[in-house]
């Protein structure tokens, strides 16, 4: 039975999963915050899933009255990552300051849709490079899954590997997703345009996997 108060206690929840979503963190803890975000959103996933299950109508119209799975909004400053390449070395978001970041997040590598996404942005990386932009690509697959994909398709540009979930959650992209009637959570396929400085100034949501790297060559060239 959908009382009152359980009204209540799912609408704290998904507030829980929305909040913790956004909590940012810094150069100092990083560790200790990252650890303690991870397992309140794994307990609070945990029982939305339970709940979920039980009363559905009444936690989608939940979660569309707060507004939740928002992506991150144009003209925030971008979070800041650190994440190991497709050979292992460490990037961060402040190594491209001066330089405009396309920052792409896909499901996962050797699929259909992102390896068409993927030898797409490979083919029109020379026009990135024109335009003072690089191409970073992001998934929780593995560096040794990132290679054997780099190498396979001659991809010329950086896949960075996020298997602990911390850039992507920070850019708000491991979402619910829907697939023949199932729910999971998953990479909502996502891209980023961040300036010179650091500033998201375009964020695009669901898009689609082969048109989008001419969709954010066309925004270089507004």
């Amino acid at each position: 039975m959908y009382t009152p108060l359980l009204h209540g206690i799912m609408t704290l929840l998904c507030k829980i999963q929305a909040g913790l979503r956004h909590i940012m963190p810094g150069p100092h803890g990083f560790k200790i915050k990252y650890l303690l975000r991870s397992r309140l959103l794994f307990r609070a996933n945990g029982i939305m899933t339970f709940a979920y299950a039980e009363f559905k109508p009444d936690c989608n119209a939940i979660r569309k009255q707060i507004g939740g799975n928002h992506m991150l909004k144009e003209g925030t400053k971008a979070p800041a990552f650190s994440l190991p390449d497709q050979n292992g070395k460490l990037h961060n978001l402040e190594d491209y300051r001066g330089q405009k970041v396309i920052l792409y997040f896909y499901p996962k590598d050797n699929t259909p849709g992102c390896t068409n996404q993927a030898c797409n942005f490979g083919e029109l990386y020379p026009q990135f490079q024109e335009k003072n932009a690089v191409v970073l690509g992001v998934s929780k697959d593995s560096v040794a899954s990132h290679k054997k994909f780099e190498e396979k398709y001659n991809l010329p540009f950086t896949l960075l590997s996020d298997p602990g979930l911390s850039c992507i959650q920070a850019y708000d992209v491991w979402q619910e997703k829907k697939n023949y009637g199932k729910v999971s959570m998953g990479v909502v396929r996502t891209t980023y345009l961040i300036d010179e400085e650091g500033v998201i100034i375009k964020a695009f949501g669901k898009v689609k996997a082969a048109e989008n790297p001419t969709q954010m060559l066309n925004e270089l060239n507004k």
